[in-house]
């Protein structure tokens, strides 16, 4: 098993085997491996991730728990939560924000659940009224710095689906610019220009391979 942490769009993995997934990037050029499970390992690790010449990295420890709980040591955990958004024609809604496509997501609020979070962060940022949440898809993670604190930001992505007719409204106010249903079938402006961990939640989803779930 393994989890993906990303550095920028830089994917680290945190695994207790190396699958055949995993094996590509361990013998890469511009990857990092690190089996050695210390504190001097772990600062090195997050050291290597900030480099511009590295890309990608690998860490292994047959105890995977304890790897992500030394690793989540380092940084002050941010939890949010996020949808997926399929309405009754079987299309995927995608917002435009800061020069990227994106899916809705937002900080979870104190006292509140990832699912509530879900929902609510997506009906602000979308303008629908009515969605079903559905089933929890995938966690991705991924670091950025505020505020001089390292942060390790863990986002909880839900299928959702929006009845009926519902047309969005981007929230401009958070930066969003534009809102659009995508064919399921014709995702390529979309995926040509959004983040890893967005091909991440449509991988979970099924819409990468196309047999979405």
């Amino acid at each position: 098993m393994h989890i993906k942490i990303y550095f920028n769009n830089k994917p680290l993995f945190l695994a207790d085997t190396i699958t055949s997934d995993i094996e590509p990037y361990k013998h890469h050029d511009d990857a990092v491996f690190i089996d050695d499970f210390s504190p001097s390992g772990i600062k090195s690790m997050i050291h290597e991730m900030r480099q511009p010449k590295v890309h990608a990295g690998v860490y292994q420890h047959p105890n995977l728990d304890e790897l992500v709980r030394a690793f989540r040591k380092k940084f002050l955990i941010v939890q949010a939560a996020g949808g997926l958004v399929v309405n009754e024609a079987g299309q995927l809604l995608f917002i435009f924000r800061r020069g990227k496509w994106d899916l809705p997501k937002g900080k979870l609020d104190p006292g509140e659940n990832l699912e509530a979070c879900a929902v609510r962060e997506v009906q602000e940022e979308t303008g629908l009224e009515q969605i079903t949440l559905k089933k929890h898809l995938v966690t991705t993670y991924h670091t950025y710095e505020e505020s001089g604190h390292h942060i390790l930001k863990e986002t909880w992505w839900y299928l959702l689906h929006s009845p009926g007719s519902q047309t969005p409204t981007p929230q401009t106010e958070e930066q969003i610019t534009d809102i659009e249903w995508a064919d399921a079938g014709r995702l390529d402006k979309y995926i040509s220009n959004t983040y890893p961990s967005i091909l991440d939640v449509l991988d979970a989803a099924g819409y990468l391979t196309g047999s979405s779930k």
